[in-house]
């Protein structure tokens, strides 16, 4: 058998599934006034947006007919989706093995701020990271547009 040449190839063809993060899942913040920032930026920006925010579609680079998607949601200020982070903003990372990465979090002393909750679209749980960051972390399951019902930004 033929070594790998680097750790991508080898995590490609064993289905690697060791706990980590593997993207970005979402951006996440504070707006004064969420409704008048998400038409704005579809006005002038062309994005396009929805109830949430707005979807931004890709593909995966090893699995090109996977579409994965990042969200980008502004939340009205002072909403306690952040807390207990204090911060303007949450980043959402898109993970593998959620239930892996939680326990070796867990070891390494990190706070775990929920437990982990399943929905239709994937995995979450929330973490603190050491600059008082809430970090929200997602084991996604990813859908068609077709599938979701919600356009996307290319």
């Amino acid at each position: 058998m033929e070594e790998p040449k680097n750790k991508t190839e080898n995590a490609e063809s064993s289905n690697d599934t060791t706990p980590k993060v593997t993207g970005i899942g979402g951006i996440f913040f504070f707006s004064d006034h969420p409704n008048d920032t998400k038409e704005w930026y579809a006005k002038n920006l062309g994005i396009d947006v929805n109830e949430w925010g707005a979807s931004f579609e890709s593909r995966n680079i090893h699995r090109p007919d996977e579409i994965n998607y990042l969200q980008w949601s502004p939340f009205k200020r002072g909403s306690e989706y952040f807390a207990p982070s204090k911060k303007e903003f949450m980043i959402n990372y898109r993970v593998q093995n959620i239930e892996g990465l939680v326990k070796n979090l867990k070891a390494n002393g990190v706070t775990i701020v929920d437990t982990i909750e399943t929905f239709d679209y994937g995995k979450f749980v929330h973490i603190m990271d050491a600059e008082g960051n809430k970090i929200e972390l997602w084991e996604p399951i990813d859908k068609t547009p077709a599938d979701t019902g919600v356009g996307t930004t290319k």
